[in-house]
């Protein structure tokens, strides 16, 4: 594998997995805490920000910044994503130098210390480095947006996984919508979480319309060798 340089203004596909792909989260209670990190990692502060949000009597899904950690500064902007039980996808934008890699490090490091203090284990909880890939033209992002949050999400579906999603496209969506550990909700229009800064893929997909309609293309024109081809990723 080869290392890429992230400068600013970099947009990045990002993955991290489960150590020897062991799932990330024991009870769902875990994945939620996982989503709200989300959006209390994303600032340029080190402090405990459950901690933070206990002391003013602050719910996490509230998504409320708690007036002692100052003014809420993004490090990066999270374009999408999709957290699935053994691994996690991430679309984002370098908007400050090193952006990416503090907010990887704060994200990944705090979930695992949360997880070995909740249930009183140690070890190392993700594969190692985050693994990433630079996203260089438009219609890259286009389609990486769809493999992160359609794609995975559609492996899923309780009815057949990606098979049963890819045979019965509309009803796997309206399933896959629902499911609260991606953004693609948000995309298709059920909700609007804080979480995220579309940025440039706001521009891109400019309806949940015109989103479904390239993912459903996305969906039932690809293989899995196209897959595994077009997103091989490079550690950081």
């Amino acid at each position: 594998m080869r290392n890429e340089t992230i400068i600013v203004d970099s947009f990045v596909h990002v993955i991290n997995r489960g150590n020897k792909q062991a799932p990330i989260y024991k009870q769902k209670s875990d994945l939620w805490r996982l989503l709200f990190s989300l959006f209390y990692s994303n600032n340029n502060l080190s402090r405990n920000w459950m901690r933070e949000l206990e002391k003013a009597s602050l719910k996490p899904q509230n998504f409320i910044w708690p007036d002692s950690l100052g003014e809420r500064k993004p490090i990066v902007a999270i374009l999408g994503f999709t957290i699935m039980p053994n691994h996690f996808h991430l679309i984002l934008k370098e908007i400050v130098k090193g952006g990416i890699s503090n907010f990887m490090h704060k994200f990944s490091m705090g979930h695992s210390k949360f997880i070995n203090a909740k249930y009183k284990e140690s070890g190392v909880l993700f594969q190692g480095t985050f693994q990433s890939k630079i996203i260089e033209t438009d219609e890259y992002l286009r389609r990486v947006a769809v493999y992160v949050m359609v794609k995975n999400t559609f492996e899923l579906y309780p009815k057949g996984g990606l098979a049963g999603a890819t045979k019965n496209f509309e009803e796997a969506w309206a399933w896959a919508v629902d499911y609260p550990f991606s953004s693609l909700g948000d995309y298709a229009g059920v909700r609007s979480l804080p979480i995220l800064d579309k940025d440039l893929l706001g521009e891109i997909f400019d309806s949940p319309k015109d989103f479904k309609e390239f993912s459903k293309d996305y969906i039932l024109g690809r293989t899995m060798d196209e897959d595994i081809s077009e997103f091989e990723f490079y550690k950081i």
